[in-house]
């Protein structure tokens, strides 16, 4: 996995860095603005750019240096951004242009250097990694539609793992429930919601974001 890492902060880039190369990663480069990112992901092409939401010139030049670069490179590139505070409005314009190859971690997660790792690694390889937070907030804020209402407090909660980018297996150990059931719910979920059911992971989590964002 080559990977670019872009936050002005050097103990927070740093950390990144230490972790993702400890796990194997090959670090390409490292960016302090959303200029210097876009740069180094032109010249270098790596399979993940790890992005601080927030870096100079603007507050929210990181976040718009992911869209570009997802815009530019397709899933080429995976984008996995890091925000130090709960913003699903953000969270959701990064994932508009689709949910595979891209993430949105909380910064607490750099704290967890198993959980940052496997999500850059999942993004890398064209999946999602979607803080739960983040996941929960966007639930909250739309509870009252009237779509999302038809569904029972444990759909809801399948949704929610579901929009992690989680697979039917994952969703089942964590639920300690079996991946029979959890089939059975995820087509639930999709019959109530009128989306069609895919087998591709992404392509679920897109659909639920889509819905949660009213493009559905």
């Amino acid at each position: 996995m080559r990977v670019i890492v872009a936050d002005d902060s050097a103990v927070i880039r740093e950390g990144v860095v230490r972790i993702l190369t400890e796990g194997g990663a090959t670090i390409l480069g490292q960016a302090r603005s959303a200029d210097e990112l876009l740069a180094l992901v032109d010249d270098l092409h790596p399979d993940l750019a790890v992005i601080d939401i927030r870096m100079p010139p603007s507050d929210t030049a990181g976040l718009s240096a992911a869209v570009r670069i997802r815009e530019e490179h397709g899933g080429a590139v995976g984008v996995l951004v890091l925000s130090q505070f709960l913003e699903p409005d953000y969270a959701l314009r990064l994932l508009a242009g689709g949910s595979g190859g891209v993430g949105y971690l909380l910064k607490d997660r750099v704290a967890d250097a198993a959980e940052l790792l496997a999500s850059a690694e999942r993004v890398a390889a064209g999946g999602s990694a979607i803080d739960p937070s983040v996941v929960d907030e966007i639930v909250r804020g739309r509870a009252t539609q009237q779509r999302l209402s038809v569904l029972t407090p444990r759909e809801r909660e399948v949704m929610a793992l579901i929009a992690e980018g989680r697979s039917n297996r994952s969703v089942a150990d964590r639920l300690s429930i079996s991946v029979k059931t959890v089939e059975g719910q995820v087509a639930t979920i999709f019959s109530k919601l009128g989306l069609e059911e895919h087998p591709d992971d992404n392509r679920r989590v897109l659909a639920v974001i889509a819905y949660l964002d009213g493009r559905a």
